[in-house]
């Protein structure tokens, strides 16, 4: 038996990216969140490390997530792991980026610039993902 689930809460480096695949029109939005930890080093120093996310939405979440979502919302994204390999554009041969493929998000907080009273009800910007 294998699981493959993984679990953040962090807040929006940009705007949320959508685009459309060729082949099927289906809409995917792109976006990266920050997590921050906070340790105590041999020193007995006090050090916090941010770690950067880069998370997939696929169909009608990601329609939502590009409308609802702003750079510095905070977010929870439920989803699974992804190792994706591509040819670096500047012949610097095959790299890695791991992707969080989101099959739940859910908007967290008020809207950054709107007072939370006198915000519209969002819609949750949970979908499967098509594979």
């Amino acid at each position: 038996m294998s699981l493959n689930r993984t679990t953040v809460i962090g807040h929006l480096g940009q705007d949320p990216e959508l685009r459309y695949l060729p082949t099927s029109g289906q809409p995917v939005a792109n976006f990266s969140i920050a997590t921050d930890d906070a340790y105590t080093d041999k020193q007995g120093q006090r050090q916090e490390r941010v770690d950067w996310h880069n998370i997939v939405v696929y169909g009608k979440a990601a329609e939502n997530c590009k409308e609802y979502l702003k750079k510095g919302r905070e977010v929870y994204v439920e989803g699974r792991l992804r190792v994706r390999e591509y040819e670096a554009k500047d012949n610097g041969g095959k790299r890695q980026r791991v992707e969080i493929i989101a099959q739940r998000v859910q908007f967290l907080g008020s809207k950054p610039g709107t007072p939370a009273s006198g915000e519209a009800e969002e819609p949750a910007a949970s979908e499967e993902a098509p594979f």
